[in-house]
């Protein structure tokens, strides 16, 4: 299975919209991508500076673009951007201006046809290197020194951040000022409350977006100090080997799943499992147990677990369209009737977390006793040290930033989007999120204006035609999917994030081009974690079809979203298109014991619902058995 390239400049355009490519030494072309029929114009709904110019042709092509399908799986919403816009920043400032990473630049985005790519910069200079490197040493020793610390600050600002979102109001302009502005002399009015309420949404995100990478980087610098070290001194160790020496380490994305399964142990010793597993619908299964005798005390366990344990967001959390479980029951619910019926099964439904720790100790003495000095030994046991203090933050920091913050964020938009349907600018509270978010403080002032003046807004007749022009767009950008990369295969790849999370080395670019000769029934990726398994394909592409997950599957997706846990214990395996050795898929499939091959790049676009699959965690390959017909 290999990803299309092409030995000439601009490669070869398609007359379905996306660039195709014939065997060669490099990607299509980004410069060669066409827009599909139906959508053009697509350009005018993102800022200037994400898209692609001739100006800068010679550099932008010359660069090797991936999409980014881990965070945003299809054509980008204007107002979703701001979450692209926002870690194009604070990612990518972290490993320039602010650590800085010794050979690591920052991270290049272009949207192309709505679809996010990326491409990594790189440090090459030794001199370059060497001096940055000092600078590093002094920043980052100072939070490596005091990690606990500082992690300990971070949870306070992340809490506070978030309580500050909360209090963000959004209401339509009144009929006439309330009387209260005129007696207590405020001297600003409704209309500075809705643009500064505005104005402190859009900087609320920005904060927790940079809170998001204070730590992040340093997180996986360390994980990847650690595996550096036990590749030069364990010739052949394998990545999920070394990744089981930091395994099995208690942390906040399994919370959740601990809640319901909390839930399910509790609704089996009241006695209220034929309940649970009688209704199908969250609402009708609330309104059963509150009617029950028992059902209070159950009711209240609910509540107490849901905030805010049920922000945790289906998707990445990086676009508005990925809801909460508190948004939608249905996935924690479903969990919790398996739940309830293993227990009823007398099956114990705790993660195995006593066996992968046991694994970690046995592996970790067992390469240590391989090292043959005492040098070696007390720098293996300082590395693996700090990898595993570093890596609760590397995945806690995701439930406080994309799950919890970044859920919220979504609620207060749909709470701003029913401010412009009350003035009568839109229809749907969702169409807000077709405008960019500056255009949102030209439609502010526009709704402000007319407010004041008491002449029609310009926005009643502009935006509803435009959202729709849009819309149109989208679809047809969204039925033209994106090449997983474009442009030259890089000679290096050293940013920390584009390798562990991304899984994306100059290896999985070569088996990418195809020169390892990948066959049609076969795909290869990182093998993420150890093991084999064969089962039924089931291919997930959007959250809603996780419903349909039976006991066995092998789950084939884009990528995985850490509230997808509950369907890890009915699992056999997992693949990814996307991924490296930190992606969630790769860390909840190691804590649940379960193989994953990730960053296959192709498995949700070659392998089918009901084909017969192998899935080797040990050597990152997946196999197809047999087609779905049989």
């Amino acid at each position: 299975m290999t990803l299309t390239s092409s030995n000439s400049t601009d490669g070869v355009p398609s007359s379905e919209g996306a660039a195709q490519a014939v065997p060669g030494k490099r990607f299509a072309s980004p410069f060669a991508v066409q827009t599909p029929a139906g959508a053009e114009g697509w350009q005018s709904m993102y800022p200037y500076y994400a898209l692609l110019s001739d100006e800068r042709r010679e550099f932008e092509d010359g660069k090797f673009w991936f999409f980014d399908g881990m965070h945003n799986p299809e054509p980008l919403y204007p107002f979703d951007t701001i979450m692209t816009e926002n870690w194009w920043v604070a990612a990518s400032q972290m490993s320039t201006r602010v650590w800085p990473v010794p050979p690591a630049g920052g991270i290049d985005h272009r949207i192309i046809n709505g679809y996010l790519y990326i491409s990594p910069n790189a440090v090459t200079d030794p001199d370059e290197v060497a001096q940055r490197a000092q600078e590093f040493a002094v920043r980052a020793g100072h939070y490596y020194e005091n990690w606990d610390e500082i992690y300990e600050q971070w949870v306070a600002k992340a809490t506070d951040c978030i309580e500050r979102l909360k209090a963000i109001r959004f209401a339509p302009l009144p009929g006439m000022e309330p009387e209260s502005s005129v007696f207590e002399h405020r001297g600003v009015y409704s209309t500075y409350d809705l643009l500064t309420s505005y104005g402190a949404l859009i900087e609320n995100l920005f904060e927790m977006g940079s809170y998001h990478f204070e730590m992040l980087n340093l997180g996986y610098g360390a994980y990847l100090t650690f595996r550096e070290f036990c590749q030069a001194a364990f010739p052949g160790i394998s990545d999920q080997t070394i990744a089981s020496m930091v395994s099995g380490i208690d942390i906040l994305l399994f919370r959740p799943d601990d809640e319901v399964r909390g839930l399910a142990k509790l609704a089996v010793e009241l006695e209220l499992s034929d309940i649970v597993l009688g209704n199908d619908d969250p609402d009708a299964t609330l309104n059963a147990i509150a009617a029950h005798p028992n059902g209070s005390q159950w009711i209240s366990a609910f509540e107490k677990a849901k905030d805010p344990w049920f922000w945790f967001s289906t998707g990445a959390g990086y676009t508005h369209s990925d809801r909460a479980w508190i948004d939608d029951l249905r996935l924690p619910f479903s969990a919790m009737r398996g739940y309830v019926q293993a227990l009823l099964a007398g099956e114990d439904i705790r993660r195995p977390l006593d066996e992968i720790l046991a694994e970690r100790v046995r592996v970790t003495a067992e390469y240590r006793s391989y090292l043959p000095t005492d040098a070696d030994r007390e720098s293996f046991d300082g590395l693996v040290e700090l990898a595993r203090q570093v890596f609760p933050f590397v995945e806690n920091h995701n439930f406080y930033v994309e799950h919890w913050h970044h859920s919220l964020f979504w609620s207060k938009v749909r709470e701003l989007g029913d401010v412009f349907v009350a003035h009568d600018f839109l229809d749907d509270r969702e169409d807000v999120f077709y405008l960019h978010r500056n255009e949102i403080y030209s439609a502010l002032y526009d709704l402000n204006i007319g407010w004041a003046t008491g002449t029609e807004a310009r926005g009643v007749t502009y935006w509803r035609p435009e959202v729709e022009r849009r819309k149109r767009i989208r679809e047809v950008l969204k039925a033209n999917p994106p090449l997983p990369a474009l442009g030259i295969p890089p000679e290096f790849i050293t940013e920390p994030l584009t390798v562990m999370l991304w899984g994306i080395t100059q290896e999985s670019v070569q088996e990418w081009l195809g020169v390892d000769g990948q066959d049609g029934g076969e795909l290869r990726g990182v093998a993420a974690s150890a093991g084999k398994a064969t089962g039924r394909a089931r291919v997930i592409i959007d959250p809603e079809q996780l419903h349909e997950v039976e006991d066995g599957d092998i789950l084939v997706c884009r990528i995985t979203a850490p509230s997808w846990a509950p369907v890890f214990s009915r699992l056999s395996a997992a693949v990814s298109d996307v991924g490296g050795i930190m992606a969630h898929t790769a860390i909840v499939c190691r804590e649940y014991g379960l193989p994953a091959v990730v960053g296959t790049g192709f498995a949700t676009t070659s392998i089918r619902t009901g084909q017969l699959i192998e899935v080797d965690g040990n050597t990152g390959v997946v196999r197809v058995l047999e087609d779905v017909s049989a």
